[in-house]
């Protein structure tokens, strides 16, 4: 039984590495306008269906190991994706959801994410706004000078279509870094994230000291040099550095792990953040200190 999961795990990957992209070429041919022959269409469609009927089966057998195997019905169902899913293809897909209820709660104007009542949200993302809406324009002049430019139908659509998704991911990346700023809890914890793409959390009694400090940092998003130095930089710059007393651990962008001991980034008012960030810590730490003084006493 578990040799034929393993087939069927295999047959599904391979089979939608294949169908995806054929799946892509066919659309755009007929938005082109070229002639598909109904063969062609035939085929696709059948072996989507059985592409779906073999990933459904494959779920099915993999939820019922697992909740053998003692996992709730919450958890179950994750496991059974997580073994037929890849890492980088379920973070790919988290974040497009990410960024499209980003991108919705921003032009709503709803709140920001993730901030409570007693938490400090701290932006960023106005550090990044006129790189952004840069990019952004450059993305429509590039979209109207190519629908000018080529004259092959089949290639027009392929570049149309490439050239708004990228005018929506610039404009949905920077709604995410909107409405996802930084958070200050009220225990003193923080919360560092960039968009969809990043979120660190860092427990109060993991920080050692908070400071103003800015820096141009050329690394990756995320990435940790040799020190233990992670830096979440917005527009090439971070402006407070936080040391920690022991690592933290999170997950980069496309499922990397990662361990940092001292944390960069950006803030839009660095001196309002770390002063907050050291009243909050202060105000934990005589709460934690009041029991103790009442019991000596």
């Amino acid at each position: 039984m578990r040799r034929g999961t393993w087939l069927l795990r295999k047959a599904v990957r391979w089979s939608s590495a294949a169908l995806v992209p054929g799946e892509l070429v066919l659309i755009v041919c007929v938005a082109g306008g070229v002639t598909v022959p109904p063969v062609a269409r035939t085929v696709t469609r059948s072996a989507a269906l059985l592409l779906l009927i073999a990933a459904g089966a494959l779920l099915f057998l993999d939820h019922r190991r697992h909740r053998g195997g003692g996992l709730d019905r919450r958890t179950a169902p994750r496991a059974a994706i997580a073994d037929t899913v890849p890492a980088p293809v379920r973070r790919l897909a988290a974040h497009e959801v990410f960024l499209s209820t980003s991108f919705l709660r921003w032009t709503t104007r709803r709140g920001p994410h993730g901030v409570r009542e007693g938490d400090t949200a701290v932006p960023y993302a106005p550090g990044q706004s006129a790189t952004m809406f840069g990019f952004f324009f450059v993305c429509v002049v590039e979209t109207v000078a190519l629908a000018f430019l080529i004259p092959w139908p089949v290639v027009h659509a392929v570049t149309l279509v490439l050239d708004i998704w990228g005018c929506y991911f610039v404009l949905a990346l920077h709604a995410s870094c909107v409405v996802r700023p930084h958070v200050i809890g009220p225990d003193g914890s923080l919360r560092l994230r960039y968009g969809a793409l990043l979120d660190i959390r860092v427990p109060a009694d993991r920080i050692a000291s908070v400071r103003l400090d800015r820096r141009f940092p050329e690394g990756k998003l995320g990435a940790v040099d040799a020190d233990g130095v992670a830096d979440l930089a917005v527009a090439g710059q971070t402006t407070v550095t936080v040391e920690l007393t022991e690592p933290v651990t999170y997950v980069r962008a496309l499922g990397k792990p990662a361990e940092a001991r001292v944390l960069r980034f950006y803030a839009e008012d660095a001196g309002g953040a770390v002063a907050a960030l050291r009243e909050v810590l202060r105000e934990a730490q005589q709460r934690r200190q009041m029991p103790q003084l009442g019991a000596d006493q």
